[in-house]
């Protein structure tokens, strides 16, 4: 059987990314391309611009063999980055709840507890892969148990489908049912494992993973911080300030420490490629520190509205100069569509008194979780050598959104109106290093038109 060709031509209206158009709303900080065009080669991805202008620089031989996409009247961006979510928790999605830490007694730690069974850890890391494809997301930053088997079986799903996403084995060694409870000395020799196991294998990498400061002692927070800064390019992933009774309880944890950031501070766990979920109720001295140490947030309002855990304010935390991508923070969210996450974005600004613009809300969703994750080099835009994963958008795929966009001509009211009523039925097809991975329906593959 011959192979298939490693040029793919993409036609469609193209909207990427360069920078953060911050309050102003910064036309530079994005492309948008009505008729555009994606030239990839060997999944990374070679040009980006007008199709005519893409299409005239493709040499003949190469365009006559390439493989074509016709998106055209379908919105393509960069596969949407979710940099905060667990993947133990989607069967316990919508279950009610009242707050943070009586949500983790009642639902997270026995959903947790179920995957001990491998067979059922192989299963939802499946699923959970297939629907993030499905939603449109192509990288995301998940948390798995503390079972060293749950992150072999995320990785093992992602690996079969050349994702590009971030996994760890959660850290607990007090605070939290016996049967989740590993030890400082476990921690270490199970993260060193799956380290050498799996990341830099493909397009995986691991992150160290300590759930949040109170299921941690401070051994083992040290411990984390050893796994961290043993080899080069490793990521971490953590909670930070997400509700007032976790807060008081980390001050009674730790007494010795100023606020909750100086806990994470005190043990080495600031820096890039360290991300923290939520974020919200955090000083001024604490959004400083961050800044300076170039560690990012995870703005997660959907579970933030969901657990009433209060508003984060992502204008301060911008203004501050810290690093910030969007997050489902699925299961506390009850949705893994990113489009329903920009959603909520805006009503928790909206309720905080801040604004957040359509073009800000795609950015966080694309560029800006790259950027938060310290994998823009790779993903987040269509910038020339970055892998082309990316996602097509029908902005007619229910009719309320279809009549609401009749007529409508301004891309910042579209974009709007596409984060606001859109969910997953608006996933046309997800693209993986160029390759389809999900497709709703069929595209019509037509031959170049020069």
């Amino acid at each position: 059987m011959n192979p298939l060709p490693t040029a793919i031509l993409v036609r469609g209206s193209i909207l990427h990314f360069l920078a953060d158009p911050g309050p102003a709303d910064d036309s530079s900080a994005w492309q948008y391309f009505e008729d555009g065009g994606l030239l990839v080669e060997d999944g990374l991805v070679l040009a980006c611009g007008p199709w005519g202008s893409v299409l005239d620089g493709v040499p003949q031989h190469i365009s006559d063999a390439a493989r074509y996409f016709d998106y055209r009247g379908q919105l393509i961006v960069p596969g949407f980055v979710d940099t905060h979510t667990h993947y133990p928790q989607l069967c316990v999605m919508g279950s009610w709840g009242r707050k943070l830490l009586d949500w983790l007694e009642d639902y997270t730690f026995p959903a947790e507890m179920a995957l001990a069974d491998e067979a059922l850890a192989q299963r939802t890391a499946s699923f959970f892969v297939e629907r993030l494809l499905a939603h449109g997301t192509t990288t995301a930053s998940v948390f798995a148990t503390v079972h060293a088997h749950s992150v072999d079986a995320f990785f093992s799903a992602a690996a079969r489908r050349n994702l590009r996403m971030l996994c760890g084995k959660v850290m607990m060694d007090r605070n939290c049912p016996p049967a989740l409870r590993d030890t400082p000395a476990s921690a270490l020799d199970d993260g060193m494992a799956l380290i050498e196991r799996w990341h830099g294998q493909g397009r995986l990498g691991y992150s160290v993973t300590p759930r949040f400061a109170p299921t941690s002692s401070p051994e083992q927070l040290a411990v984390a911080s050893e796994l961290w800064h043993s080899r080069p390019g490793l990521h971490l992933q953590s909670h930070l300030s997400e509700n007032p009774q976790e807060l008081a309880w980390v001050a009674e944890l730790f007494p010795g420490r100023r606020d909750y950031l100086d806990v994470y501070e005190h043990y080495g766990l600031l820096g890039p490629r360290a991300i923290y979920g939520h974020g919200i109720h955090l000083s001024a001295s604490e959004r400083t520190r961050l800044a300076a140490s170039g560690t990012a947030i995870a703005f997660c309002p959907g579970s933030n509205l969901f657990l009433g855990s209060g508003f984060c304010p992502q204008g301060e935390l911008s203004a501050s100069g810290v690093r910030l991508g969007l997050a489902t923070d699925v299961g506390g969210c009850a949705s893994l569509s990113m489009l329903q996450s920009m959603a909520s974005a805006y009503e928790v600004s909206q309720a905080a008194g801040q604004v957040l613009s359509p073009w800000r809300a795609w950015y966080l969703a694309t560029l800006g979780g790259a950027l938060a994750l310290g994998l823009d080099a790779q993903i987040g835009s269509f910038q020339r050598g970055r892998e082309a994963d990316f996602v097509v958008l029908d902005s007619a795929a229910t009719p309320e959104l279809a009549w609401r966009l009749e007529g409508v001509e301004a891309l910042g009211e579209r974009l709007f109106a596409l984060m606001m009523m859109g969910d997953e039925r608006c996933v046309r097809a997800t693209h993986i290093l160029g390759e389809r991975a999900f497709c709703r329906s069929e595209p019509q593959a037509v031959p170049a038109v020069r």
